[in-house]
């Protein structure tokens, strides 16, 4: 019973999306959780493009779209705004949704997929060797209790005892000390945007949840207190109107609660048998509200691969993980600690300098088609080696098919075979615009690009498997085992 293919440790959004993968693949997953139930607090508030892509991938959109309001773009400091409808996505917007409606769906995910979550097990140490790994740890009758598994994933969050025992440090600085963030009614709303403003050492956020409740996060450099002292409602009340210029007639508040801001990230993802994810390897600043969507990202991208090394492919893919994600990690870090530090400009000059930058750059339709794709994570493409075709490493999801949609297909397949306009094989899936053929991977992105009557994606198939594939339909069935009808 103590014995897993997977060790998971962390059941947040990260290790329940991780779990979730591996259970849909046929592995046996366990997850280690010290919390007796989910968490009732939400500081994540939205989720991107590029996670909604990754979900509907998965049959997890479509619910989730119902739970929150649709946020079309920001409307920052001095009049500016940011249009996420130029995004080449289905889902051009920002999802406003409280981080609990994200955690419950995945979790349910990984439940019905078959990954087993164990609440109340509080991890204390990690070991391992060539032949798998070790996990101690306290059960939820406080008995000590040990967990074998080939591979283990750290997805513990930003004190992680996972990244602690494998004896990697977590380099960065403090950036903001006490962040204030509630869930507060506004008799005068905003419009649908996102709101951000700034003022003299301090800045706002104010983001719908599309039923009259409204996520307002918010710092004054001045505030010096304890990130666990309770928040003074009418000191963050003022931060607000300094920032924006309005409270947007503000009544009631729900939950408030204080966090600090750190910029760090660990320098591999991978050592051995075990692995890091989500705020475990990386934690930023919440400008662009990128964390929860970047450690969901990281566990999509892990778990396909670690399914396919249990299930016989070359151990050498796992080192993909790092080599894809850590990059994608750097890049949020420096973006939202450059939207942070842009927020708290000090001095008179350089805030007016900010405006008139920002107001060129926004000016650009193609700056600005960059600046939604790097935040949505819809811009994210993974590195190719020479000579592989300029498509290898890009997002297929918008790849018109003669039926259904690449995240249609996804959601049974493994790899996905799909073929030109003008292809002549059966049973193969079409595309309908003058593109090659390609083979996308089960994270949604090309594998390959070229002629489909060659035998080059095959072989492509076979590297990052392990499983000889000699024709269209032997590929069409390399899938996963395939989750519960309700995720079908």
């Amino acid at each position: 019973m103590n014995h897993s293919d997977v060790i998971v440790v962390g059941a947040g959004p990260a290790g329940c999306m991780l779990a979730g993968e591996l259970a849909r693949a046929g592995r046996s997953v366990t997850v280690l959780e010290k919390h007796d139930a989910p968490s009732p607090l939400s500081r994540a508030f939205g989720v991107h493009a590029r996670t909604l892509e990754v979900l509907d991938s998965r049959g997890l959109a479509e619910d989730l779209l119902t739970t929150g309001a649709h946020a079309s773009g920001l409307k920052l400091w001095n009049g500016l705004s940011l249009d996420l409808g130029v995004l080449p996505s289905q889902f051009p917007y920002l999802l406003v949704t409280p981080q609990t409606n994200v955690d419950s769906r995945l979790e349910e995910y990984a439940r019905a997929s078959g990954a087993r979550i164990l609440r109340g097990v509080t991890v204390t140490g990690l070991e391992q060797d060539a032949d798998g790994v070790v996990v101690r740890g306290r059960a939820a009758d406080g008995s000590a209790q040990e967990w074998t598994a080939s591979y283990a994933a750290g997805t513990d969050g930003v004190h992680s005892i996972v990244r602690t025992s494998i004896g990697l440090d977590f380099p960065g600085k403090e950036l903001l000390r006490s962040i204030m963030l509630a869930d507060v009614r506004l008799t005068d709303p905003p419009n649908g945007l996102i709101n951000i403003g700034a003022g003299k050492d301090c800045f706002a956020f104010v983001a719908p949840f599309g039923d009259g409740w409204f996520r307002v996060i918010a710092c004054d450099r001045t505030d010096t207190a304890d990130v666990a002292a309770s928040v003074d409602e009418t000191r963050l009340r003022d931060v607000v109107r300094r920032a924006i210029g309005t409270d947007y007639g503000w009544t009631d508040v729900r939950w408030s609660s204080r966090f600090s801001c750190d910029e760090r990230q660990v320098r591999r993802y991978r050592v051995g048998r075990v692995f890091l994810a989500g705020d475990a390897a990386h934690v930023h600043s919440p400008a662009g509200g990128q964390g929860m969507n970047t450690g969901i990202q990281d566990a999509m991208n892990l778990g396909w691969k670690l399914a396919a090394v249990l299930g016989g492919a070359d151990q050498k893919i796992l080192d993909t993980y790092h080599d894809e994600r850590h990059p994608v990690g750097k890049l949020v870090l420096r973006s939202s600690g450059a939207t942070i530090r842009m927020l708290l400009l000090r001095s008179a000059t350089a805030q007016k300098l900010r405006n008139v930058v920002s107001a060129r750059v926004l000016r650009s339709q193609r700056a600005v088609g960059k600046i939604a794709g790097m935040f949505s994570g819809v811009g994210i493409s993974y590195a190719r080696t020479r000579g592989e075709h300029a498509l290898v490493g890009t997002r297929a999801v918008r790849i018109p098919l003669n039926q259904g949609t690449v995240t249609d297909r996804l959601r049974a397949h493994g790899f996905l075979l799909i073929g030109e306009r003008d292809c002549k094989r059966a049973g193969i899936t079409r595309r309908t615009d003058s593109g090659p053929a390609v083979l996308v991977r089960p994270d949604g992105y090309i594998a390959w690009a070229g002629r489909s009557d060659s035998e080059e994606w095959q072989q492509v198939v076979e590297r990052w498997t392990g499983q000889p594939c000699s024709n269209v339909n032997e590929c069409s069935r390399i899938r996963m085992d395939g989750p519960p009808a309700s995720y079908a």
